[in-house]
């Protein structure tokens, strides 16, 4: 291949695979395919494909783990055995009063550092949370809209520890309990929560983005409190107290 065709190669994956990232930028699946699948959906060779995503990588927009394969977005900050470590040490109460600390704060700042193209990706992920079919779809869209939130406030350190908090969250425990404290009018009330976020941030009311953030997340705490407490019916579950072995 002679260099000037391979250059412009290079070049035509690059910008076909900036599109691809941030069209799943806002998809619940950070994965992407393998190369020898982008090069062939795109008709290009796997060598150009490899070139445009080390350009990727440089500029911070894709990770690779070996074994794992190419995911989009920053490489996560946190190990995965300390997740497991302070899974085991924490409970659901106290993952809620660490969410009401983090998140509103990071949509006050998201408020007011947000683009025009983040809006339009909250206003997205907000309509996905509202269109999912089944409890896992809701899971996924869920904490895809929280995160983004998170990645809009441009805060390197902030948002490594909403990350910590997130992935205790996806523990098949945590996931089970939250299934529990879901009733379609707790959905319901989500979906008008996450719409008035999105509209607070969007306005840019960084004082109203961080109200509308706590009001939600406190609704959240309160469902997830009465299960645990057992009032509705929560006794068949394992208790704090056995899962952490306080």
């Amino acid at each position: 291949m002679k260099p000037g065709k391979e250059r412009l190669n290079s070049s035509i994956a690059l910008e076909k695979l900036r599109e691809r990232v941030e069209t799943q930028s806002v998809s619940a699946d950070p994965k992407l395919p393998p190369e020898r699948e982008l090069a062939a959906s795109m008709g290009l060779g796997r060598r150009a494909i490899r070139r445009a995503m080390e350009v990727l990588e440089a500029e911070g927009l894709i990770w690779r783990h070996q074994g794992k394969g190419t995911f989009v977005g920053r490489r996560p900050t946190v190990h995965p055995y300390l997740i497991g470590e302070i899974s085991e040490r924490t409970n659901p109460l106290e993952v809620m009063e660490a969410r009401l600390q983090i998140e509103p704060p990071l949509a006050r700042i998201a408020a007011l550092r947000a683009s025009a193209e983040d809006i339009s990706s909250l206003e997205k992920l907000a309509n996905k949370v509202v269109t999912a079919l089944d409890d896992d779809g809701w899971e996924l869209w869920d904490s895809a809209f929280h995160r983004r939130i998170a990645e809009c406030a441009g805060n390197g350190l902030m948002l490594a520890l909403f990350d910590v908090v997130q992935r205790i969250r996806h523990e098949p425990y945590w996931r089970y309990l939250r299934g529990r404290a879901r009733t379609p009018e707790s959905r319901e009330n989500s979906h008008r929560d996450h719409a008035e976020i999105v509209a607070m941030i969007g306005s840019r009311d960084g004082a109203g983005a961080e109200r509308a953030m706590r009001r939600h997340l406190a609704a959240v705490n309160a469902n997830l409190q009465a299960i645990v407490a057992g009032e509705d019916g929560g006794a068949d579950f394992p208790s704090i107290e056995r899962r952490t072995g306080s």
